[in-house]
């Protein structure tokens, strides 16, 4: 991407970015889809554990396992296309997570794209953790809505709604986790400040919880907590961070005036009387 006048780019110029790197970043998830096209059978197994155990059931020669049921004739397959295309966001997380980052963070100098780099390598674990436990927490949230099944009701579920029921919750955690990511990236490319990031803190933590409480799951208190605390403690500590680096800076900025003014202290006055 080249930068125009001022490090600016028309705004056709960005639309072509965007596309770009959002081409790119759908050719990754496609690519390592395969592996999720390859290893399904152990996946799907482990994706419906918190409801019933497909591998047992099968070996027992049961003709369901649980509540879970595949309808239609093209419910297999489209089933472990979406199995698929869920382990290739997941694998590919580092790849595309760049890509976002170098569209909302344009005309970077060279030090802050080494930056870059260093974005990726902690916003990955990040992701990884926060899908981790919305995986763990899974089995919770699914029987926290099977409770409300009365107990003269069949509740017989849908492996796509499942399927679909497990993708929200595992990719919200894990997007999620990338709150004090984002925060400490955009403080270092000197967007914002650190007093700026913790300054609206009450605000802060109202969002949060107002963000879990609309797109969790399930409103179980439970659930939303694990997600509204380690967000809530991951936005302190990323603009205790931000407070650091915009103090190294500002020492940084002090020592570049002093020797500057020591520069210009020491330049030898002109002579008036010299011919």
């Amino acid at each position: 991407m080249s930068a125009q006048e001022g490090g600016r780019m028309p705004l056709l110029d960005h639309f072509r970015d965007l596309r770009k790197r959002v081409v790119r970043a759908a050719a990754a998830i496609l690519v390592t889809s395969g592996i999720g096209w390859f290893f399904y059978t152990n996946i799907i197994n482990t994706l419906a554990a918190p409801v019933c155990d497909l591998k047992a059931a099968k070996k027992s020669g049961a003709t369901h396992c649980g509540t879970l049921y595949i309808n239609g004739v093209l419910g297999p397959l489209n089933l472990q296309i979406k199995v698929s295309l869920l382990v290739g966001v997941i694998i590919s997380a580092p790849f595309w997570i760049y890509q976002l980052w170098a569209f909302i963070a344009p005309g970077l100098h060279k030090k802050e794209k080494r930056r870059s780099i260093l974005f990726i390598i902690v916003a990955t674990p990040f992701f990884a953790l926060g899908a981790t436990l919305g995986y763990v927490i899974l089995p919770v949230a699914v029987r926290v809505l099977l409770g409300f099944t009365p107990n003269s009701l069949a509740n017989l579920v849908k492996f796509d709604d499942y399927l679909d029921f497990v993708l929200r919750v595992i990719l919200l955690f894990g997007g999620a986790f990338e709150l004090p990511v984002f925060l400490v990236a955009l403080n270092l490319a000197g967007v914002v400040s650190g007093k700026g990031i913790l300054k609206p803190w009450r605000f802060a933590i109202f969002g949060i919880a107002l963000f879990t409480a609309a797109f969790t799951p399930t409103g179980d208190p439970v659930t939303m907590s694990l997600l509204a605390l380690p967000l809530i403690a991951f936005y302190f500590a990323a603009g205790g961070i931000a407070l650091l680096v915009d103090r190294r800076r500002g020492k940084s900025k002090v020592k570049i005036d002093d020797s500057e003014s020591s520069v210009v202290e020491d330049a030898t006055p002109i002579d008036d009387d010299q011919d």
